[in-house]
């Protein structure tokens, strides 16, 4: 008995130690403090190269600024950031963006204020829409370089002098909304003491912005998906009369009107870009709505189409005639599926487009329409 008592223990105790390891809390990572060195770096650019800290060995003054594409906060201050690269280029200061992020742990609806990601890829659309004229590094596969300097937001500001030790590290400025507003601007500040040989005069500051999307992260995005897919998809008929409310849009938000058929494979290839598109925006004034032409007909396979799609936004299937209904949508319009169309509130048109649509290009549209900053 005594034996099975201590065999028992003894899983018991095994199984409390695995337990404790898979469900222990990631470490915190800690910032840099005042003084240190910049730990070195080697990390692959938007320009296809690899930059190290080395490279940038005769500046005056080394300015990390940690930041990414998805977050208002980094979009509200993409111009400062250029601006201040652009100011200081030629007093001896190089700046250099590092995202932190891995696009894995980043959530669908964390992206309702952009139109891409955090990946290397869409930092690179980014660079070029954007016109960035700085290196613009990623670490988002092991974020060694990120847990060396310990950014908790982005954007973070890490100033460094000659000797490359850190001289100032917090925020970019005192007014994330208004540029016009700004009373401290405290990078700029430090930027100057350090060019001068003087101390910086608020060495650090707290950062505000969106939180580093560290890998272990990853699970809330997977969570997030397995729970869209659970959530219950709907569909209803609807006549002419209520298209032609449908097109005059008297909501308060941005409806996405997609025409598809079953029948179509165009339609059948775009509809996951179309779920991925709700996910990202519909937590903000914004709405996605379909419209299948196959008629009562074909309703049963076409709504076990949009649940295999999980397609959990609104959905519609024609009852009426399709000549009155091209007329009422558009008279332009060529018949030809799918057709996708923008209507701001009040029923004007921002975009359409005939065939399968270019997510990015669809995602440009919505976010120019939304806003991407807080503000």
């Amino acid at each position: 008995m005594s034996r099975l008592i201590r065999m028992f223990a003894i899983v018991i105790a095994v199984g409390s130690f695995v337990m404790g390891v898979a469900t222990a809390a990631p470490e915190p990572v800690k910032t840099l403090e005042i003084g240190a060195r910049a730990p070195d770096f080697a990390l692959p650019g938007v320009d296809g190269k690899t930059h190290k800290l080395a490279e940038y060995g005769q500046a005056k003054v080394l300015v990390l600024v940690f930041t990414c594409n998805h977050c208002p906060t980094a979009q509200a201050y993409e111009d400062r950031i250029a601006k201040l690269a652009a100011d200081y280029k030629d007093r001896g200061v190089a700046l250099v963006a590092i995202s932190p992020n891995d696009p894995n742990a980043v959530r669908l609806d964390e992206l309702g204020y952009t139109d891409v990601s955090d990946s290397l890829e869409d930092m690179k659309i980014r660079a070029k829409d954007r016109k960035f004229k700085f290196p613009y590094l990623y670490d988002g596969d092991t974020q060694t370089v990120s847990k060396a300097y310990g950014p908790v937001a982005t954007p973070h500001v890490f100033v460094f002098d000659a000797e490359r030790m850190l001289r100032y590290v917090g925020r970019v400025d005192d007014n994330e909304r208004d540029p016009n507003a700004v009373k401290s601007p405290d990078a700029k500040n430090a930027i100057e003491a350090v060019l001068a040989g003087k101390p910086v005069p608020v060495p650090t500051t707290k950062v505000v912005g969106c939180s580093v999307k560290w890998s272990d992260k990853r699970d809330s995005a997977k969570q997030a998906m397995e729970q869209w897919a659970q959530e219950p998809v709907t569909s209803s008929t609807i006549d002419l009369d209520a298209v032609k409310t449908l097109l005059k849009n008297d909501s308060d938000k941005l409806r996405v009107l997609n025409i598809w058929s079953l029948h179509c494979p165009p339609c059948v290839v775009e509809f996951p870009s179309l779920v991925e598109i709700n996910r990202m925006y519909r937590g903000r004034p914004f709405e996605m709505v379909t419209l299948c032409i196959d008629g009562l007909t074909g309703r049963g396979k076409a709504h076990q189409f949009l649940r295999s799609k999980e397609a959990s936004f609104t959905n519609y299937m024609y009852n009426g005639d399709t000549t009155a209904l091209i007329a009422a949508v558009d008279p332009t319009w060529p018949a030809v599926i799918p057709y996708t169309l923008v209507i701001k509130p009040g029923g004007e048109v921002l975009h359409k487009h005939v065939g399968v649509i270019d997510p990015l290009a669809m995602k440009k549209v919505i976010v120019e329409y939304l806003g991407r900053t807080y503000k």
